[in-house]
């Protein structure tokens, strides 16, 4: 029978290479993938200390793509891989709430909605239009930002300015977007819209949901309001205002493997609960849940892999530390780190720096800790979604969107007559579906769903009789231009590990009569091997 695995491997969850993007130095929290084990069929997506699963979800995440760069080894020729230094990507960083302004306030979502644009292939897009006469202005892109609303003008959108950052991406962020009292919805998304100098669109980009909140809840979260908790493993950031003053926001960030409090920059941290007496020995075991105040977290950098010590997480009222509480960490709660090894420290800004600060006990309640106003933090949960996409050396000049999502995937049948039906957003009949850098025979169902027939694994190699080995290929979908949308789902063919009883008493149950017989025998193992790696059980695993 077919097995269907689906693993997140958390965007993507760490900010690490994958083609087309810039290389981040993160040997010492994400070591390379080991190579493929034929005893174990998950060895071949490489192994991370424990703990270290910090890419839940789907894209933020710049580890190289074993499976890509596998279909690349295996010989495939085709475009799709030849191509790949030409891949662009567009994503958005945003929180998961946001405060509903009243009135004639306005309050701005913090952090701000963030845009970066990275890899190769804008620069590949705007050789061409140099190549073809056209002034600087044209290729420099621009963007505008604004709720989805229908009723919202192109006057209502913020008009992005992209700064070209050291490392060769783009960075630009919605500083005045917010959601007034006269929008009666509860949840809502962000449009971006990207153009080329020249007004031609490059396409329309949709965040993740957002939910609409009319101010921090101070109430103990039951699980009715569990999508206001914060969970292990999510992704949150933090930030520092000082007496309710926007133009004082500083942001925890990473600059070049170092922390600091940016006033612009923000990055996306990826929260865990730990076992605290494995971490006294040095280990990092994940637990699952919701975090609470009193727990021991750790905050990792999706970006660079950059890790704060374990800290002990607590609730803050009226500037002091609550060490008696348990209760578990909501949407905007102000809390504050302390760090485990060192009980008085507290992580804390200086300026534009990150120190420890020594906090005394308070002399009225020893259950409480004095703090500054530097070492009180805000926490918020946040979402990377990111879009990948490659225009070859075709330039193309049709809008990627509406740009597919998969968000599933569904194995049916098995060996040659092995179907997969992928789940997703946005699909249409212009879709083909590729295995690695092979068409697979495609049929539209609806918006929501694609069905394909999966290719024989001798697709993907001429020496078969000597790959008895798991065999991964990245999926992406290919419109009919020649447009490349990659997804963060790779397909695993996996053998058999042992042949059948029958195939080995014909290898070696019985005596050899010349070279010729045992050359027979090989022959008849080797085929019934084929065999069985054509009936294998297919695992889908998803990388971010």
């Amino acid at each position: 029978m077919d097995e269907l695995d689906v693993g997140e491997d958390g965007r993507k969850e760490s900010l690490l290479h994958r083609p087309g993007f810039p290389e981040a130095d993160t040997a010492l929290l994400y070591p390379p993938p080991l190579s493929p084990d034929p005893i174990s069929p998950l060895t071949h997506l490489g192994t991370l200390p424990s703990g270290h699963d910090a890419a839940r979800t789907g894209g933020w995440d710049r580890r190289l793509n074993s499976g890509f760069q596998g279909c690349q080894l295996l010989g495939a020729s085709a475009d799709l891989g030849r191509e790949a230094h030409a891949d662009q990507s567009v994503t958005i960083l945003h929180a998961k709430v946001a405060q509903k302004s009243y009135g004639n306030e306005k309050r701005f979502f913090c952090p701000p909605p963030c845009v970066y644009i990275t890899g190769h292939g804008w620069k590949v897009m705007q050789d061409h239009l140099k190549a073809a006469g056209y002034g600087d202005s044209v290729y420099r892109v621009c963007g505008y930002m604004c709720l989805d609303s229908s009723s919202q003008s192109q006057a209502d959108a913020f008009k992005l300015v992209f700064d070209e950052q050291p490392n060769s991406r783009m960075f630009a962020c919605a500083k005045s977007l917010f959601i007034s009292d006269q929008d009666k919805r509860k949840h809502f998304c962000l449009l971006l819209r990207l153009f080329l100098g020249n007004r031609q669109e490059v396409g329309s980009f949709q965040s993740r949901m957002i939910k609409v909140i009319s101010k921090p809840s101070q109430k103990r979260q039951s699980m009715k309001n569990a999508d206001l908790c914060i969970s292990s493993c999510s992704r949150v950031a933090l930030f520092n205002r000082l007496r309710s003053q926007t133009v004082s926001t500083r942001y925890l960030s990473v600059d070049r493997g170092a922390f600091i409090a940016s006033a612009r920059h923000w990055t996306a941290f990826t929260i865990t609960m730990v076992d605290d007496q494995c971490a006294d020995q040095g280990g990092f075991v994940l637990s699952e849940g919701f975090i609470c105040y009193g727990c021991v977290v750790q905050l990792v950098c999706t970006e660079s892999g950059a890790a704060l010590p374990p800290m002990v997480i607590r609730k803050v009222n009226k500037q002091h530390a609550i060490l008696d509480v348990d209760e578990p960490v909501s949407q905007l709660h102000k809390c504050a780190f302390q760090f485990r090894d060192n009980p008085h420290a507290y992580l804390c800004l200086t300026n534009d720096a990150i120190i420890q600060y020594q906090a005394p006990f308070s002399v009225r309640d020893p259950s409480k800790v004095v703090l500054n106003d530097g070492s009180c933090w805000t926490i918020i949960g946040v979402e990377v979604v990111e879009f990948t996409f490659n225009q070859g050396l075709a330039c193309i000049t049709t809008p990627v969107s509406p740009f597919p999502v998969v968000t599933g995937l569904e194995v049916n049948g098995g060996g040659h007559v092995a179907m997969l039906e992928i789940h997703g957003e946005n699909f249409t009949p212009h879709l083909k579906v590729w295995f690695g850098n092979g068409e697979a025979e495609t049929m539209y169902k609806s918006p929501k769903s694609l069905l394909c027939v999966v290719p024989d694994v001798s697709v993907f190699s001429d020496s078969w009789r000597c790959l008895r080995r798991v065999i991964t290929v990245p999926l992406s979908l290919v419109r009919l231009d020649g447009l490349i949308y990659r997804t963060s789902y790779n397909f695993t063919y996996t053998p058999e590990l042992q042949p059948p009883p029958s195939a080995r008493m014909t290898a070696g149950g019985g005596k050899r009569e010349g070279g010729m017989g045992g050359g027979q025998d090989d022959d008849i193992l080797l085929e019934t091997i084929h065999q069985e790696f054509t009936r294998a059980n297919f695992h889908l695993f998803m990388q971010s």
